[in-house]
């Protein structure tokens, strides 16, 4: 199976949560231990290994805080 990199970029996220609603595999949560600098609680990621790579919370994300990279020579025999 391939895995996959979310990168969140805190500063740049406002808690908007479009990203945790289109999250086909509950990927992202509300990272409620604290807030950016803008004051809000940004999504962040808490079941990495579940990522499918579908990348919807990247284009979901209107602040263009979400990357996912596909990371190499990780892939299982399936």
């Amino acid at each position: 199976m391939k895995k996959f990199k979310v990168v969140i970029k805190p500063e740049r996220c406002k808690g908007c949560e479009l990203c945790i609603t289109v999250c086909p595999k509950d990927v992202l949560a509300l990272d409620e231990s604290g807030v950016n600098d803008q004051g809000y609680h940004p999504a962040a990621v808490i079941n990495e290994d579940d990522c499918i790579g579908c990348i919807g919370c990247s284009l979901m994300c209107p602040d263009c805080a979400i990357e996912i990279y596909k990371i190499e020579g990780e892939e299982a025999n399936e």
